[in-house]
């Protein structure tokens, strides 16, 4: 079998834990026989310097003629005085997932065996091992809605349908059912008429998946909720603003974001076959550590790891690289973001390599 993806590095660490994931996909390729070809793009500040905008015309042809996207991260300093939609986050990513239609993100907040200690949260509350998953809808709500701006006064408007509703929660239930069986979905439905819209097209979804326990939380209790006991959650659906807000706080449980991979999706993965998507680790570019090889390459390698599982549908090749992570975290060997007393440090190559072995 033959697969192809678009290789994004963009600016910062981007190119650094890159370059660590596609040692990994090269070991993948020997593992399960498919053969992977790249083509690589540029994106975000490198493409502002280079074609004079951060989403060129030949980089979305790139991915139009790709099964996925391998992303990196974009952004730096040297771009911050541009107008707002021309920097390369506003320029790059959004249009991005419009002009795909990305409209579910998955993000796992893991935190490994071992690494209870990089968590600002007390080890008693983190446990052994923790695994939340966040399911955001990512085209509709406040960001995408009417925008208007006067004197005196500016206004966002929220607005979802039915069929926006519908298609992120059928997401969220097929992967609770490939989890704990277990999904929350977060609101504000006791002052928000539109969430409480939301809470009943995903009440009605519900009823197709009667394996599937479903339980309803204010964001503002979620919030709460997320510090105080994470591990009562499994899979948590939120609207786009709500998911963005809490996938970051989940995010910041884990102990770093250098740990956390992301999948944004086109629809629903079929068995065997997947669905297009762009895969990225939650953090950013981290400008002021690029280029000194201290950077964390395992969000990227585990984002990787999500674009087989929901790019190729072989959820299998995922946990493969989840436990070479865990292996070689097991060992003790840490990146400076998560290094803890008696571990043992080692630089971005060296990580990429270690798990790569340990594959």
């Amino acid at each position: 079998m033959t697969k192809s993806i678009a290789v994004l590095s963009g600016d910062g660490i981007g190119p650094e834990v890159m370059q660590e994931a596609l040692k990994v996909l090269d070991k993948l390729e020997k593992i399960t026989g498919v053969t992977v070809e790249r083509t690589f793009a540029d994106v975000g500040g490198i493409a502002i310097d280079n074609h004079g905008k951060a989403l060129p015309e030949s980089t979305v042809a790139t991915c139009e003629a790709s099964d996925a996207i391998l992303f990196g991260s974009v952004g730096g300093p040297q771009w911050e005085k541009l107008p707002g939609p021309e920097q390369p986050e506003r320029g790059a990513l959004l249009p991005l997932r419009k002009h795909f239609n990305l409209y579910a993100n998955l993000r796992p907040a893991i935190v490994f065996r071992g690494l209870a200690g990089a968590s600002p949260l007390k080890a008693e509350i983190i446990g052994d091992e923790l695994n939340v998953l966040v399911v955001r809808e990512l085209t509709g709500g406040l960001y995408f809605g009417k925008k208007e701006r006067q004197t005196d006064w500016a206004s966002d408007t929220m607005v979802y349908t039915r069929m926006e509703i519908e298609r992120i929660a059928h997401i969220a239930f097929q992967a609770a059912r490939m989890r704990g069986k277990k999904l929350c979905s977060i609101d504000k439905a006791n002052v928000l008429t539109s969430m409480v819209f939301w809470r009943e097209v995903v009440t009605e979804v519900s009823q197709q998946y009667p394996d599937v326990s479903l339980s309803h939380m204010y964001v503002d209790n979620a919030a709460m909720q997320l510090v105080r006991n994470p591990r009562q959650f499994d899979v948590i659906l939120a609207e786009n603003m709500f998911g963005d807000i809490l996938s970051d706080e989940a995010s910041m449980i884990a102990g770093s974001l250098g740990m956390l991979p992301s999948a944004s999706l086109a629809g629903a993965p079929e068995p065997g076959k997947g669905a297009f998507g762009l895969f990225e680790p939650s953090g950013g570019s981290a400008p002021d550590i690029a280029g000194q090889g201290i950077a964390n390459p395992i969000a990227q390698i585990l984002s990787l790891g999500l674009l087989f599982q929901y790019g190729f549908g072989m959820p299998e090749v995922y946990g493969r690289v989840h436990n070479a992570v865990q292996q070689v975290l097991t060992r003790g060997f840490r990146t400076r973001d998560i290094q803890t007393e008696g571990t043992t440090l080692v630089d971005t190559a060296r990580m990429g390599e270690l798990i790569t072995s340990a594959l």
